[in-house]
């Protein structure tokens, strides 16, 4: 990239600043984002802990108010920095960057929702793109795609499960009985499906011989049953078209918050926007 920021307007460079992981200064600011969106959650753990001295919690207070304040300003500040801030604040990062500062601020008016703190953990999804790995999220929308096209042999292959289920639980009630602790149909449902998804809680267990016998069966059949979805998606997988491998860069569109760019575009694919404001 060339070195035009003495033409930049002070938008510009606060957009390369916030939005662009590729220049040392951008990296910079995600790396300290990164850092202390990982503080807040330490301290947000911590705070939930029983039996410390109260200066611990004094420090873990202030601190996430120091933390909050910084989240503040770097939302304001993405939405000055780019020209159509909508794009951004109905976003799937803008919506969670809203969700992980306001807690704080509610906490205020509703006991207890500074907990919801923990959310900021979705915020470090952010290192994808600080680390170039966004050429990867091709193979997982293909994945997304697989997951979708084998939903209704998903959907039909768990209500034969559900049928399955109701007629097993239905026999171990008639094979057990009250005594063993299977005291009505829906009980015993419940108790086969536990055993078919080899859960096992153990607080219902067959005591007869015979429904021993048939709760092995359950367990046996459970194990193939769990196998089943994961060949229909993978199927699914297999069939997919091979996409064409496109590296991606990192640069944000100012204009129409575009990314995922090919490595080497100075205008958007979207708006042809010049992605660097030369």
């Amino acid at each position: 990239m060339n070195d035009n920021s003495s033409n930049k307007t002070w938008k510009d460079q606060l957009h390369d600043i916030i939005y662009e992981a590729d220049t040392p200064i951008g990296k910079t600011f995600d790396v300290i984002l990164l850092v202390l969106i990982v503080l807040s959650i330490i301290f947000v753990m911590l705070e939930s802990v029983k039996g410390l001295p109260i200066d611990i919690y004094t420090f873990l207070y202030y601190g996430e108010w120091v933390i909050t304040i910084f989240f503040t300003i770097e939302y304001i500040a993405r939405i000055i920095a780019i020209k159509k801030p909508s794009r951004y604040i109905f976003s799937f990062y803008g919506i969670l960057d809203l969700l992980s500062t306001l807690p704080l601020y509610l906490s205020f008016f509703i006991t207890g929702t500074s907990a919801l703190l923990a959310v900021r953990a979705l915020r470090l999804l952010r290192v994808f793109r600080i680390l170039k790995i966004s050429r990867y999220i091709g193979e997982s929308n293909k994945l997304a795609r697989a997951i979708r096209d084998s939903g209704a042999k998903i959907l039909v292959f768990l209500f034969a499960v559900v049928v399955l289920c109701i007629i097993m639980g239905t026999l171990m009630y008639l094979i057990e009985g009250e005594e063993s602790g299977f005291k009505s149909i829906p009980i015993s449902v419940y108790w086969c499906i536990v055993t078919m998804t080899t859960v096992g809680y153990g607080d219902i267990a067959p005591a007869t011989p015979l429904g021993q016998l048939f709760a092995a069966l359950i367990m046996v059949v459970g194990y193939g049953i769990i196998a089943v979805p994961t060949g229909i998606v993978s199927a699914q997988y297999a069939a997919e078209e091979k996409p064409k491998k496109i590296n991606l860069n990192t640069q944000i569109c100012s204009n129409c918050h575009t990314a995922d760019h090919r490595d080497g575009a100075k205008f958007c694919h979207k708006c042809g926007e010049d992605l660097f404001n030369e």
